[in-house]
């Protein structure tokens, strides 16, 4: 191993997670889709919005936050600041 960056490793292992996740949600949303799409249920039930959006929408959220926490507040460590608050009143 070498000698590395704590700060730039933990950055880059919330980078490849949310890939890996993203990847996933993809995949996933695909295999709902098609689903969907092949079992006959997109004219049946009388629904506004097929199945598969809901799914879509709720890992989205899901999957929008983890991307907030990979690239754009990545150094928001909660964790980090209340040590940091505790050590600062002793």
């Amino acid at each position: 191993m070498e000698n590395r960056d704590p700060e730039l490793w933990e950055l880059a292992q919330k980078r490849a997670s949310f890939k890996h996740h993203l990847a996933v949600y993809i995949i996933m949303n695909i295999f709902f889709w098609m689903v969907w799409y092949f079992t006959g249920q997109r004219y049946s039930g009388g629904m506004k919005f097929p199945w598969p959006v809901w799914p879509m929408f709720g890992w989205g959220i899901g999957l929008f936050f983890h991307f907030m926490g990979a690239y754009v507040y990545p150094k928001n460590n909660s964790v980090e600041r209340e040590y940091q608050k505790l050590k600062n009143k002793q």
